[in-house]
């Protein structure tokens, strides 16, 4: 797997320095966290997992009687993931006086400001 990028006049450069690697990178990482927050509000998962019994249900399923708790973290994740690579891939595709003036700060900023609605949204694990 080659770690370099073809620009028009055929030299390579190094992926890191592309200017689309750096627009997925940069919008993949702004996504994320907003993502993740709104898959937890909105509980939507891409999966259940039932560790009980081994068992993957597409999408949110309920806990069964007597089979244990259902894991919905791992749905969370993955709906994550899914929904910011799709994001990333379709920021490439604009022009990049576009995508350069999205602010690098935002991959920095954005995390800690959900991260108070991700707490207020697990207090009802937190209750005793």
């Amino acid at each position: 797997m080659s770690t370099a990028a073809q620009t028009q006049s055929g030299t390579a450069i190094p992926l890191a320095r592309s200017a689309t690697f750096r627009t997925f990178a940069l919008v993949f990482g702004i996504a994320t966290p907003v993502l993740y927050v709104i898959a937890d509000m909105m509980n939507w998962p891409l999966f259940t997992y039932h560790p009980g019994t081994n068992r993957v249900d597409l999408g949110w399923a309920a806990a069964v009687k007597d089979e244990g708790p259902a894991m919905y973290w791992y749905g969370w994740s993955a709906t994550t993931l899914l929904g910011a690579a799709v994001l990333g891939g379709l920021a490439t595709l604009l022009p990049e006086r576009v995508t350069s003036r999205i602010p690098l700060w935002l991959v920095w900023v954005l995390p800690i400001a959900v991260l108070p609605v991700l707490i207020y949204s697990l207090k009802f694990f937190w209750r005793w």
